[in-house]
């Protein structure tokens, strides 16, 4: 199924975000108007934190993309994060299925705990809610870090798979369609993994370890039990019903509630 179009406009001059502190502006940025010179500090970027990351690995996930949300120094216009996104359709038993897909993305550490590209995201989930509502729209998240994961809680209060709740019947279709149609040959549809042997790309130790204090959330318990390979790369599917009514208050406090 070809990937569905979208003319996109978000708020803000040329897709630009509102700088957090003075710290960090948000761009939103077509992937294919990513100039060279900000791919290869892109790049350089997946190298600091991921080990086993490949220009040509990099270069095909950002080919496939829609748009890139990169953060920015708002003074020097220095690289310090990014995450590219797209669009995704597929079909499940009969109807189409549309999900936001949130690929490549890593932050630097000396902007972790900022909330920059988070409301960006939100900004742009909103402009496809706005889109397409009141049809169905989902977050298709693959994490292979129990802090990606850890957004699903804080964000959401419907996502699966979840430790307190078994993943309904129609998630799992909506899932597997996705895992399958995003990763042929690599989906392992009976764990819900996508899988990528010896040579997958992986956070570098330090990035996301797994300690005991982070164990005692029930959260990064259950991603920790249901994806034991995400020290391999291994990556846990996840999937979120894009709509104000499945925000969290949490994520209202963080995003303004925006998305309310």
């Amino acid at each position: 199924m070809e990937r569905p179009t979208l003319e996109l406009t978000i708020r803000g001059a040329a897709g630009r975000m509102p700088a957090e502190k003075a710290r960090t502006e948000a761009v939103l940025v077509p992937a294919a108007e990513v100039p060279p010179a900000r791919v290869e500090e892109m790049f350089a970027l997946m190298e600091r934190y991921y080990d086993r990351v490949t220009r040509a690995n990099f270069l095909a996930d950002l080919a496939e993309k829609q748009w890139v949300i990169v953060l920015l120094d708002p003074q020097t216009g220095v690289l310090h994060g990014f995450s590219t996104q797209v669009l995704l359709e597929v079909e499940v038993e009969g109807a189409a299925v549309r999900a936001l897909f949130s690929g490549d993305t890593i932050v630097a550490q000396e902007r972790w705990g900022e909330t920059a590209l988070v409301r960006a995201w939100a900004r742009l989930a909103l402009a496809l809610i706005d889109r397409y509502a009141p049809e169905p729209l989902y977050w298709f998240l693959i994490s292979k870090g129990y802090k990606t994961y850890r957004f699903l809680p804080l964000f959401f209060r419907e996502f699966y798979p979840r430790f307190d709740f078994p993943t309904p019947a129609w998630a799992t279709k909506i899932i597997d369609a996705l895992g399958r149609y995003k990763f042929p040959g690599a989906y392992d549809a009976a764990a819900g993994i996508v899988r990528g042997g010896e040579q997958k790309d992986r956070l570098k130790p330090g990035v996301a370890d797994l300690t005991a204090e982070r164990l005692r959330d029930p959260h990064v318990r259950f991603f920790a039990e249901r994806n034991p390979g995400h020290v391999r790369g291994e990556e846990l599917c996840c999937l979120a019903r894009l709509a104000r009514d499945n925000v969290t208050r949490a994520a209202c406090r963080i995003l303004g509630c925006e998305l309310t």
